[in-house]
């Protein structure tokens, strides 16, 4: 008879039931085993509540109100989905894994978990703020497993579906170790556990596959924007790393241009970038008077730090004298979604396989002003404008293990070779990037969409040279 009395099972549009593991009453008096239940309702995990999972695109798509805590249950509970189809063949290929229970519980805490990190608006705050210190929100997860709830994983002896051997005890250096970006060169780890990273690093991930289809479903774009089922179904591991069968490659493509147009028509939406800005102009002179320094020396004080909190805080400036009042003031605009930025005019540049994009001029947008100031006529060359350049990258270029998701199996050859060698997924682009013109207002339109006209057909060393 199963013990429903040790699970829990949460309601999600996205996936329906997700079990979680829960201890009773009873037996919380009698061990100090750990549940799930005990993670997620840790502080740090509850925390996930008050950052939205959409940075920003929250103010453009009303119904995206959807928090990361969400997410990260979808991410947890697809974790065991493909755990439970990808075990058989991580155990035939690699002989020193671990139990089914160790490895499915290693995966729905990283899944889980992988988010722990971030600060308010996700990936923004990444770039705005932690980038400064050499940080992440990967490198602070990764330290918050470790000094906040390692001694609690350590307890933990499995889940609804499986549980850990006898002999075996969890590792929570597994799971900081797994939600980091791999590094570009192999790493001393043991094979099972390489592999098992790729579902959280690749092109298809647990964690995108997630936010794919919660997003899509959020923003009201797509309902079910991909097949799921056939994807899981046609991925196994080989002796080279995760594979898809020839026969997925559709299924494959198919959440590939889904992602895609999530990232086009959501992520870049042209207002959604443009909060960007507004929020980027006003960031930097804010975050000082919100947080002491480096998360990584003030953990306690980073725990409190939410977008709950900090939309809050600087709703109260306004009140007040000084730097704060002024900034205040400049806040209310964002709050009440009167973003004094809008897009004039805009270009797409397109990737592929053998392009030289890091020498483009469209991957540093100071360069990409300041050539573009240079093409406009000398009565508003100095214009009061910025530019928005947007990157998405459709497939790695990363092969071998490092990103452990370039493997395809070829049924009329019997091979495994490299997933880019596939025709269709050749003929992917490597990645997009869209450079936007904005300004306060669309009277100079008709010049600055000459001027990014002229920009993008000069060659590279005619602007160089100018």
């Amino acid at each position: 008879m199963h013990d429903f009395h040790l699970e829990a099972l949460i309601h999600d549009p996205i996936h329906g039931y997700i079990p979680v593991g829960k201890g009773s009453k009873r037996d919380a008096a009698l061990s100090a085993e750990v549940y799930e239940q005990d993670v997620i309702n840790h502080p740090w995990v509850q925390r996930m509540r008050h950052i939205h999972q959409l940075q920003t695109a929250w103010w453009i798509y009303p119904t995206a109100e959807h928090s990361r805590f969400q997410h990260i249950l979808g991410v947890m509970h697809l974790a065991s989905r493909w755990v439970q189809s990808l075990y058989p063949s991580l155990k035939q290929v690699c002989d020193d894994v671990p139990s089914l229970g160790y490895v499915e519980t290693l995966m729905r805490m990283s899944g889980l978990l992988h988010d722990v990190g971030h600060g308010p608006f996700g990936h923004f705050f990444d770039e705005h703020y932690l980038r400064q210190f050499g940080e992440t929100h990967e490198s602070l997860g990764a330290q918050i497993i470790r000094e906040q709830l390692g001694s609690l994983l350590q307890h933990l002896r499995g889940n609804p579906n499986s549980q850990l051997e006898p002999d075996e005890q969890f590792d929570p250096e597994h799971v900081a170790w797994i939600i980091q970006r791999p590094a570009n060169h192999q790493e001393d780890r043991p094979q099972w556990l390489l592999f098992l990273r790729s579902l959280l690093s690749g092109i298809y991930t647990v964690d995108n596959m997630d936010f794919v289809l919660r997003d899509a479903y959020m923003t009201g774009y797509s309902q079910r924007s991909y097949d799921l089922e056939r994807l899981i179904r046609y991925s196994f591991f080989s002796q080279e790393g995760l594979t898809i069968h020839d026969r997925g490659i559709h299924a494959l493509l198919r959440f590939m241009g889904a992602r895609a147009e999530l990232f086009r028509n959501v992520y870049f939406h042209r207002s959604v970038r443009g909060i960007d800005i507004a929020l980027a102009d006003v960031f930097a002179q804010s975050m000082p008077l919100l947080f002491p320094g480096n998360p990584r020396e003030h953990l306690d004080q980073y725990q409190q730090l939410t977008e709950a909190s900090l939309l809050v805080d600087v709703a109260r400036w306004q009140e007040e004298s000084g730097q704060r009042g002024e900034l205040g003031e400049r806040w209310q605009e964002i709050l009440r979604c009167q973003i004094p930025w809008v897009m004039v005019c805009q270009r797409t540049m397109t990737f592929d396989e053998g392009d030289h994009e890091a020498s483009s001029i469209f991957t540093d947008q100071e360069f990409v002003e300041k050539k573009l100031r240079a093409f406009l006529p000398a009565s508003i060359q100095d214009l009061d404008l910025r530019i928005d350049i947007a990157r998405h990258i459709f497939r790695p270029l990363v092969q071998g293990p490092v990103s452990g998701q370039n493997y395809l199996y070829d049924s009329a050859a019997e091979q495994i070779r490299p997933l880019t060698s596939h025709e269709l997924v050749d003929r992917q682009p490597v990645a997009q990037r869209i450079c936007r013109v904005y300004a306060r207002d669309m009277q100079f339109q008709a010049e600055l969409a000459a001027a990014l006209q002229q920009l993008s057909g000069h060659g590279e060393d005619d602007l160089t040279n100018m």
